[in-house]
């Protein structure tokens, strides 16, 4: 009776500490920094969306409302996939990529048509972008095969076989969605980089893949223009170089210090300006020394994602926060070079500030992962926590 006693206390002492562990890990410092992003893109997206939403819908907090909702969403989700052991999702990985590929496969026949393009589903009230889910899907899937078969990345067959896995997902995404198709390969192509020791064949890989896309200008039909419109601009400022003009004029306008919160000129003028292009306003109205800052703020996230990854208990927890940090990365690098005017327009939106519901949400939920990953960090007995 007396050793049952002892047991059950040394067992009830036991979950005791494991709670305290997790509890300590924690990673609060990602968790506010992504607070920080999120309320300081709702600052700005109501400083550069309240005059559009006013004419369109008579009410200028419109934009406002529909990302705070989404917001609200993807908190929900967030401590969902907090909560919930990352290790678990192991098991639902391959019907889970299944599952968006049918979902990017079938927006293309009955999906909502916005701007020219079919890229949302309509589940009831809520709109949705099923390419979104596609990123999260190759992430938890990589990282699932490179869990289960780390060694078969040390060769080249692998590393294809691995890397090919994102090949059905992009093919159907690419159909109608370049950009994002562009990203989800970029995700995969990073995470079995940092897997594969073989890092000269990556290299090869890239010239390759370079080459190719200069040799398919000629064949690119209307992006072959949105190419010209980057190499000049000022020769399409009635068409596809209109945007990256006013752009560049916000950004150029800004100064050092911006002309104030609220102030920009260029944001009655920038086509869709919440979207891929609040960059430009971001840097209109706070300046170089703001956009600077807001880059800083993305640079101290993927750290904490680089950190979490470094301390992870298991390889598959070190790879979701890989991919997630990748997506991150890939999409703000983009997004400013777009806005910039260092690439072709390809309408890729920056993480958690832009005007997006989807994106919004799922990212936050993805997110979760990286944050129910860091409650598992494991430490040297000589390293603080």
């Amino acid at each position: 009776m007396v050793r049952e006693q002892e047991y059950a206390a040394a067992r009830k002492e036991a979950r005791r500490r494991k709670k305290l562990k997790k509890l300590l890990n924690f990673d609060y410092t990602l968790l506010l920094i992504v607070i920080f992003i999120l309320a300081f893109g709702l600052v700005m997206l109501y400083s550069t969306s309240a005059y559009a939403a006013a004419l369109k819908t008579g009410n200028s907090a419109t934009y406002l409302k529909k990302q705070l909702f989404a917001a609200c969403l993807g908190f929900f989700g967030m401590f969902f996939s907090t909560k919930i052991d990352y290790r678990r999702w192991a098991t639902l990985t391959i019907p889970f990529y299944l599952g968006s590929i049918f979902l990017c496969f079938i927006v293309i026949f009955v999906g909502k048509t916005v701007n020219g393009q079919a890229r949302w589903l309509m589940l009831g009230p809520i709109q949705m972008q099923p390419s979104e889910l596609g990123k999260v899907s190759i992430i938890l899937l990589l990282a699932f095969v490179i869990d289960r078969f780390p060694k078969s990345q040390r060769t080249i067959q692998g590393t294809l076989k691995t890397l090919a896995i994102a090949f059905p997902l992009f093919g159907i995404v690419a159909y109608n969605n370049l950009s994002t198709a562009i990203i989800i390969l970029g995700i995969a192509f990073v995470m079995v980089f940092v897997a594969s020791p073989k890092y000269l064949y990556f290299v090869g890989a890239i010239g390759i893949g370079v080459l190719l896309i200069l040799a398919s200008i000629p064949l690119a039909g209307y992006r072959a223009g949105r190419i010209q419109a980057w190499l000049h601009p000022e020769d399409f400022i009635s068409s596809t170089g209109y945007q990256t003009l006013q752009g560049l004029y916000a950004i150029g306008s800004g100064g050092l210090f911006g002309k104030g919160l609220g102030e920009s000129m260029q944001k009655y003028i920038v086509p869709e300006a919440q979207n891929d292009m609040i960059f430009s306003i971001i840097c209109e109205e706070l300046g170089v020394f703001g956009a600077v800052c807001v880059i800083l703020l993305y640079i101290l996230l993927l750290y904490r994602l680089l950190y979490i990854a470094n301390h992870a208990k298991d390889m598959f927890g070190s790879y979701i926060c890989i991919g997630i940090m990748a997506h991150i990365a890939i999409q703000v690098i983009l997004n400013v070079a777009v806005v910039t005017n260092s690439m072709p327009n390809t309408g890729v939106t920056l993480p958690l500030i832009s005007y997006g519901g989807t994106s919004v949400a799922i990212l936050l939920t993805e997110l979760g992962l990286a944050l129910s990953v860091s409650k598992n960090m494991e430490f040297k007995e000589d390293e603080d926590v």
